[in-house]
């Protein structure tokens, strides 16, 4: 078979070890040719591509990013993008699309699937908010990276006495700030799915210093937001998909926690240091698996699907039911972070 590979959406890390897991499969047990299209759908739109074979392929494994790029284009929001699509793919005489991405890749992926284009689903968030599947790859690194950060905050808080506000991305569901809050120790984690009241925050922060303990560590999600309070945005834009750039939330928490409580706050944005670099050994296996699955279900003909994890099992759900709607974070497991709140 003739099959095209894209990312789309925002990098992460594992994007090329399902790549790799792909090609290695598709040539050496399927015999097929794998094509892949550079920076998402906008290489189908324009016709850009670049053939891969495990030659190409190989020392990926480890690599962060992407090797065939990625982008937030929609061809459902460009002029002929649709009708471009299709002529690449007749074009090429691809069998078969292998999509991996987010809500957004994955959901342009299903209107194609009902306008009758073979293609199967890679989930890929490093939000972790996608439906249907336990964990997408790149999640586990980012919480990593986070919980890095976060180690090396607390020592400096203690040195100082200072507040420490760390934000992290998270623009619907806070998974990476619970469990990087979680594993990090932090006092206080806000998230998008609970608004906060800076009142309590503040409140929590001077009974910890009245009680002399110190070091007090905020983690709070992108998308976190105040009660009776809208999210705080980098600007007015907004991408091919409709959604703003957020941002800036924890310097305004970190202002607002001075103003109001007057212990020195300081504020580190890890922004995109959490997609960068090279994903832990979990999601280069996870990843694995994905690619594996893939193309497995290309061969067996199950278009309209894709792959997830479930119960620690690959398993195929429907396209529609994976970008139907987000998982967020789960109350039990944020219960847990509660209790070490203050």
């Amino acid at each position: 078979m003739k099959i095209g590979v894209l990312t789309g959406g925002g990098d992460c890390p594992g994007l090329n070890a399902v790549i790799r897991a792909v090609v290695r499969k598709g040539e050496r047990h399927y015999g097929d040719e794998i094509i892949g299209f550079l920076y998402g759908w906008k290489g189908l739109i324009e016709d850009a591509s670049r053939p891969l074979d495990v030659t190409q392929m190989r020392g990926t494994l480890p690599r962060g990013g992407t090797v065939i790029g990625t982008s937030r284009t929609n061809p459902y929001r460009v002029e002929g993008g649709v009708e471009a699509v299709r002529a690449t793919i007749e074009r090429h005489g691809l069998d078969a699309l292998i999509a991996i991405g987010g809500e957004d890749t994955l959901g342009v992926a299903n209107k194609l699937h009902d306008d009758g284009v073979a293609v199967v689903g890679v989930p890929k968030t490093i939000d972790n908010d996608l439906s249907a599947t336990e964990f997408t790859f790149g999640f586990h690194t980012a919480v990593q990276i986070a919980t890095d950060a976060i180690d090396r905050l607390h020592t400096t808080a203690e040195s100082h006495d200072r507040v420490m506000v760390c934000e992290v991305m998270g623009r619907h569901a806070g998974w990476i700030a619970t469990y990087a809050g979680i594993a990090g120790g932090a006092s206080v984690v806000l998230v998008p799915e609970h608004p906060f009241d800076i009142e309590e925050v503040c409140a929590h922060i001077k009974r910890r210093h009245e009680s002399g303990r110190f070091a007090t560590i905020i983690v709070v999600a992108e998308g976190a937001t105040p009660t009776e309070g809208s999210h705080v945005t980098q600007d007015a834009e907004v991408d091919a998909f409709g959604h703003v750039k957020l941002g800036g939330i924890g310097q305004v928490l970190a202002d607002e926690i001075e103003r109001r409580t007057g212990y020195e706050t300081r504020v580190t944005i890890l922004g995109h240091i959490q997609r960068g670099g090279t994903p832990t050994a979990y999601d280069r296996v996870l990843s694995t698996r994905f690619g594996i699955a893939a193309i497995d279900a290309v061969h067996d003909g199950a278009f309209g699907s894709m792959v997830a994890l479930r119960a620690d099992r690959i398993v195929r759900v429907p396209l529609a039911e994976a970008v139907g709607e987000l998982k967020t974070v789960d109350p039990e497991l944020f219960e847990v972070a509660q209790v070490f709140f203050g």
